[in-house]
């Protein structure tokens, strides 16, 4: 019984060795695994091809609101990922708008940016106080709202410092702001849009001035310009210059466009413009003008006569003071005659007349006070280049030939009336007459590649791609050695006493037989080989060649001795 017992545990434990043998002896397992293999990572590939791009639905929840919008998603059935920090929220790309408005209206997410929504719930009998804070917290809240709508903006904590009135002038204190901005990666904050910022919320709240708002990026750089250096150069400037410049080149290629064509004409301007604030005043002395021109201030006149009669004294208008048989005025009465007829004596003229007379004109004086606007043009330099024109050869083909002089002149002179060419200010204009580097074909395809979908159909595609070359490089080079090395037609299983070799030493051409002794007198031919080997040395070359060239053959050969003597 126990001897029974025994064998049966023998071939218990002989059972796993005998599977595992008969395993490795079948030649079509390495390549079941093989292809088990790149049928998996095929798969793999495919999936990970097949993923969607994850994008930001959230950033920076708390945690009671990442409950609630989790459990939303659940309850949709929608993916979603985590970021690295934890507090981001990825759905797939596609599906990043839907979402935010179906969570908008729920309500979701609660905990963000508080605007003028605390003062529709107001507690009965709060104090003043508190009814100042939830004030302030309201306006702190619209105005992050309001910033984070900016592009390069991803968040905005805004706190302000309300201003304190007091009948005290010396007590009074203004308000104040300061503002943390979380920048997108990659982006930054030109220095007209920190302007804008910086007006926005001084024109939201009472009693601020622009020059009491700070704003600071999460890297704690100082982004607005303490004082308010107005004098500097900053971005609108900047953006001044550029219309300016875009300005006078749509005037320059919209009045050539119709006689060249938009595409056969560009023109480029450089503007030099003076942004100095200057204030002048001028007082000016014109020359002497003519006395009939001029205004008159004063004017003064004396008369003096010496000699002569004596004139009337006394009253003037007395008839006691003028004697009898004299005119009142003996200078303008006639001569008076006698009743017989002889003239009275005249009283004769002064022997002596002196006037004199003084006339004060007002001084000529001009007074100007010119404030000198900014910005004002210093100075244009244009470059226009025109496209050879296409004309029809003598084969019939176009051909690209330069414009004439006149033709030159001509546009010369319209580019000059559209750009207000002024000699006095040092403009310039130059007109080049060149061909031009056909690029029609390079710029649709930058502009078909610049297209977000074109950009995301192109990378799904280069995806696939990845899959359907990994795929072939694990046929080529995995797959298909092994098909072949396993599904080659094996040879005939030969079982044999013995192994000779025979060669006919009066055939010629060395005819040379393998005799394995089976039955069915199968033998081996090498008469291709057409060898003429006679010694014993030969014979061993012989058969190292054939065991070269075929080693399955001899390793048949030796598993039949071994399967016989075991």
């Amino acid at each position: 019984m126990s001897q029974g017992v025994t064998d049966v545990n023998r071939q218990n434990l002989a059972a796993p060795g005998q599977l595992l043998a008969r395993l490795r002896g079948n030649p079509l397992l390495p390549l079941l695994f093989a292809g088990a293999a790149v049928v998996a990572v095929v798969i793999a590939m495919l999936m990970w091809a097949s993923t969607p791009e994850y994008r930001v639905l959230y950033n920076n929840l708390s945690e009671a609101d990442g409950g609630r919008i989790i459990g939303e998603l659940d309850k949709q059935g929608v993916p979603y990922r985590f970021g690295e920090s934890g507090q981001t929220l990825l759905v797939p790309g596609d599906q990043v708008h839907s979402l935010r408005l179906r969570l908008a209206e729920q309500g979701l997410p609660q905990s963000g940016n508080a605007g003028f929504s605390l003062m529709d719930n107001q507690a009965f009998g709060i104090s003043q106080f508190a009814e100042q804070v939830n004030f302030q917290r309201a306006l702190e809240g619209e105005l992050s709202s309001s910033i984070e709508s900016l592009g390069p903006v991803a968040g905005a904590r805004v706190h302000l410092a309300m201003a304190k009135p007091s009948v005290f002038v010396r007590d009074r204190e203004p308000a104040k702001a300061s503002v943390v901005l979380t920048l997108h990666p990659g982006r930054a904050l030109g220095d007209g849009q920190v302007n804008a910022i910086v007006h926005m919320i001084s024109s939201s709240v009472p009693e601020l001035v622009a020059e009491n708002v700070t704003l600071v990026d999460q890297h704690g750089n100082l982004l607005s310009r303490p004082g308010g250096h107005a004098r500097d150069l900053d971005g609108t400037q900047l953006s001044y210059i550029e219309e300016v410049e875009r300005s006078y080149q749509q005037r320059i290629e919209h009045i050539l466009a119709p006689i060249l064509g938009a595409p056969n004409v560009r023109a480029q301007v450089a503007a030099q413009l003076d942004f100095s604030s200057r204030e002048e005043t001028s007082e000016r002395y014109s020359p002497n003008q003519a006395p009939n021109q001029a205004a008159v201030r004063s004017s003064q006149q004396n008369a003096s006569y010496t000699g002569g009669d004596e004139l009337a004294l006394g009253v003037p208008g007395a008839l006691s003071n003028v004697p009898p048989g004299s005119a009142p005025s003996p200078i303008e009465q006639p001569q008076e005659e006698n009743a017989d007829g002889t003239q009275v004596e005249t009283p004769k003229p002064p022997s002596q007349q002196r006037q004199e007379q003084v006339i004060n004109y007002e001084v000529d004086r001009n007074v100007a006070h010119v404030q000198h606007r900014r910005g004002q043009i210093k100075r244009l330099s244009v470059a226009v280049v025109v496209n050879y024109r296409e004309q029809p050869g003598a084969d019939g083909e176009l051909t690209q030939t330069p414009l004439s002089d006149t033709e030159l002149d001509h546009i010369t002179r319209l580019a000059r009336q559209a750009m207000g060419f002024s000699a006095a200010r040092g403009d310039e204009l130059e007109v080049v007459n060149s061909p031009f580097i056909d690029r029609s074909a390079e710029l649709v395809v930058r502009e078909w590649w610049e297209k977000p979908a074109m950009q995301q159909l192109a990378l799904t595609l280069a995806r696939y791609l990845l899959v359907g070359l990994a795929a072939l490089l694990l046929y080529l080079l995995l797959l298909r050695p092994l098909l072949r090395r396993y599904t080659r037609q094996p040879a005939p299983v030969v079982e044999e006493k013995a192994i000779r070799v025979q060669v006919d030493d009066d055939d010629d051409d060395g005819h040379v037989e393998l005799d394995t002794g089976d039955a069915t007198g199968n033998t081996y031919d090498l008469s291709q080989r057409r060898l003429k080997m006679k010694t014993h040395e030969q014979h061993l070359k012989l058969l190292r060649d054939m065991a070269q060239e075929d080693p399955r053959l001899v390793a048949m050969i030796i598993r039949s001795w071994m399967n016989k003597y075991e």
